[in-house]
């Protein structure tokens, strides 16, 4: 089983808006133990979003999935003019 988790530093002033479109983006999308998370330390203004998958190729399915719909594109638009920068992080549960 692996863990994706997706990092963004959000602009000062739209962590919530951006946890928020994320948070709609998952629910649409139904993705397993899917949550969004927001900075309590660390980087100001960090938002996460994280899913677990069974494998890589789980993983590469859903993103040919969700970046090939029109319903993710609606959910997601405008979702780069909220953060800086960003990471993906992809660790197996031990």
């Amino acid at each position: 089983m692996l863990v994706v988790r997706n990092r963004f530093v959000a602009k000062p002033g739209c962590a919530g808006k951006l946890a928020t479109q994320l948070k709609e983006a998952v629910a649409a999308f139904e993705m397993p133990n899917a949550r969004v998370l927001t900075d309590l330390t660390g980087d100001f203004n960090q938002v996460v979003m994280e899913f677990t998958a069974e494998n890589m190729t789980e993983i590469e399915k859903r993103m040919q999935e969700t970046m090939g719909s029109p319903t993710y594109r609606e959910k997601m638009a405008g979702y780069t003019e909220l953060w800086t920068t960003g990471s993906r992080e992809i660790f197996r549960i031990a």
